[in-house]
């Protein structure tokens, strides 16, 4: 009899063995409804977006999340659906998304075609604008080319922009579309300048509060959210110029068409519902007329 215990115990650790990669494999609700727990990916350090608290996550993203886990409660009838919260890094975001480590990334990101070669996206949820803060001692003629109070034509601009932008120090976080696009306007100008990178947005308030840099460039949002509360915010100001506009979005698993018409319905419907208007007056200080034609734009009818 032991004999057959222990066969019946090997076949069935085979089975459990075998069932391992078929779970991974598995598309998302389908890994949600047999592991009962929907895991919510997100950077723990991006506020108002997203931010660590204790187990948990907060912020604007995280809401809209979290309504998406009540779409997925009511489609897979779970109503005792765990919510599990998993940080991820910058450097690992789209890979724990790609292999199921997490089932969607609520912190919004641009959709830039690279990373759709591993992901896939919802409908935009917040649209991203990169923005820069300086010290309030900064140079006349840095304070003039980056507010664009520079003339626009001929050789005369692409000088007055070289002086203005030359010979100085900037800074943005590390490995995001922000570092890309820096870089890339210092070689369509000719700009003799060096380019330094944070660990994140606190950290390059810092270095330009000590004079480690010029001028740090970020998500705007970000950038009045922190400001806010930093110490050396008395030293610094937010310039009113946007360099650029980018939609961003939930990354979700690129080859779940399914999951991702269920995100995007549950995005939707919050935008015709006032929802997201409602989410954005609780973190991000309101919705402006443009945000709000946005949104219908966005909501997918």
């Amino acid at each position: 009899m032991n004999v057959k215990l222990t066969k019946a115990n090997n076949l069935l650790l085979v089975c459990l063995l075998t069932l391992v990669p078929v779970l991974a494999d598995a598309n998302t609700l389908e890994r949600v409804r047999a592991s009962n727990t929907f895991t919510l990916g997100y950077l723990p350090d991006v506020a108002p977006f997203s931010v660590q608290a204790a187990d948990k996550a907060s912020g604007y993203a995280i809401d809209l999340c979290l309504k998406i886990a009540d779409k997925v409660k009511t489609e897979l009838g779970l109503p005792g659906l765990q919510i599990r919260y998993q940080p991820v890094t910058v450097t690992d975001e789209m890979s724990a998304v790609s292999s199921g480590k997490i089932d969607i990334l609520c912190t919004p990101t641009p959709p830039t075609l690279e990373r759709r070669k591993a992901v896939s996206y919802s409908v935009p949820i917040y649209t991203a604008g990169l923005s820069v803060v300086v010290r309030k001692d900064a140079s006349e003629a840095l304070l003039n080319v980056l507010n664009g109070k520079v003339a626009r034509t001929g050789p005369t601009w692409r000088a007055t922009v070289n002086r203005g932008l030359s010979n100085q120090t900037y800074a943005t976080t590390a490995g995001g579309v922000t570092e890309t696009w820096i870089r890339q306007q210092m070689r369509l100008l000719g700009v003799v300048a060096t380019l330094v990178t944070a660990e994140n947005t606190d950290a390059g308030l810092e270095r330009v509060a000590e004079g480690k840099a010029d001028a740090f460039f970020a998500e705007r949002m970000m950038l009045k959210n922190l400001l806010s509360t930093h110490h050396s915010a008395g030293n610094l100001v937010l310039l009113d110029r946007i360099f650029e506009y980018a939609p961003t979005a939930m990354a979700v698993d690129r080859d779940d068409e399914n999951f991702r018409l269920l995100v995007d319905t549950a995005l939707s419907e919050m935008y015709r519902s006032g929802e997201i208007e409602q989410a954005f007056d609780k973190y991000l200080g309101g919705a402006s007329d443009t945000a709000k034609k946005l949104f219908k734009v966005y909501a997918i009818p």
